[in-house]
């Protein structure tokens, strides 16, 4: 008489390497772009300002890390909410966001000519730029509760003025790019809140109307919109190459950083744009040209194609989203 083989209990699942109240629903794409982000932008950084603080060639780097550090953390914090909720506080977003645009002309140190930054003992503090985050929230909220309306003129018209009014707080400062960053980013959210086409006919006709007044009317009856350095700025970015002098001189120097990178760099000890300091603010506003410089046509295409994959999945996004306001 053959004996049974004991039937042995099933084992226990192994446990995840990552508790499941840990997990995040993220793209992967999205994210690697990101982080491969971050770490060019701190080569970059290091090349460029290795010899800017004397005996701490790190600096800039050191600071770019903890400003990613902090960005992870966010990141981590706010998927973990749920967007929609979100919607729910569009008036308390929107008054922050007011606020801490107003908050600037009492607490920030004008730098420039211009008060955007707030210092702190930790770091400085620029709300323009979570600006342009909780601007996006809160119009967002605004219409998709008026859905039914996007058609009418009444709810272009009250996006429009709600974005205008932080636009024009952020021109006072004076900070011209950011507010331009305003107004598209409140005609991208009509666009995707499927505006009709005809309201963006009447927008471009309102904003030309503006434009001609800033820059023509007013200015001739002695009234200036726009600084000197503002008017430079745009006629050197409409008209590049009628631009010369002081100018079009941070254009010139990073156009001729970029060429001289040719295919590959000129690796960081040879980057004479940026060694001896010809091309201005090259840690901040013309950190690509310094890319361009140290590493040439291969760093530049990385860089871009990082970007692009960056969009491509934002995009990706928003066609899945689960409603209208995840897709804003």
């Amino acid at each position: 008489m053959s004996t049974a083989t004991p039937i042995r209990p099933a084992s226990d699942p192994p446990s995840p390497l990552v508790p499941r109240e840990w997990r995040l629903r993220l793209d992967p794409l999205l994210v690697v772009a990101a982080l491969a982000l971050v770490v060019c932008s701190c080569i970059a950084i290091k090349g460029a300002t290795a010899d800017d603080v004397p005996g701490e060639p790190l600096y800039y780097v050191e600071r770019q890390l903890a400003y990613a550090v902090i960005g992870v953390l966010l990141m981590y914090a706010i998927s973990r909410l749920d967007y929609s909720r979100l919607r729910e506080l569009k008036y308390v977003i929107y008054g922050l966001l007011i606020g801490s645009i107003v908050l600037v002309f009492g607490l920030a140190t004008a730098t420039r000519g211009s008060k955007r930054w707030i210092e702190t003992p930790f770091m400085n503090f620029q709300p323009s730029e979570l600006g342009k985050v909780l601007l996006v929230v809160a119009l967002s909220g605004f219409i998709v509760d008026r859905l039914r309306g996007t058609g009418s003129r009444q709810t272009t018209a009250r996006v429009m003025v709600l974005g205008l009014i932080p636009t024009m707080l952020v021109m006072a400062q004076p900070d011209l790019g950011t507010s331009l960053v305003y107004v598209i980013g409140t005609l991208a959210l009509l666009f995707v809140g499927c505006a009709p086409w005809r309201h963006f006919a009447a927008l471009g006709v309102l904003g030309a109307v503006a434009i001609a007044l800033a820059l023509v009317a007013l200015p001739a009856a002695g009234v200036e919109v726009l600084q000197p350095y503002q008017v430079d700025r745009l006629t050197s970015f409409l008209h590049p190459s009628d631009v010369s002098g002081e100018e079009g001189y941070q254009q010139q120097q990073s156009k001729i950083a970029i060429g001289s990178g040719e295919k590959t760099g000129r690796g960081a000890d040879n980057a004479t744009q940026t060694g001896l300091d010809f091309l201005p603010e090259h840690h901040t506003d013309f950190i690509f040209a310094v890319v361009g410089e140290t590493y040439g046509f291969v760093g530049c295409a990385l860089v871009l194609s990082l970007y692009a994959l960056l969009i491509w999945r934002a995009l990706h996004i928003l066609t899945v989203a689960k409603n209208l306001y995840g897709a804003l």
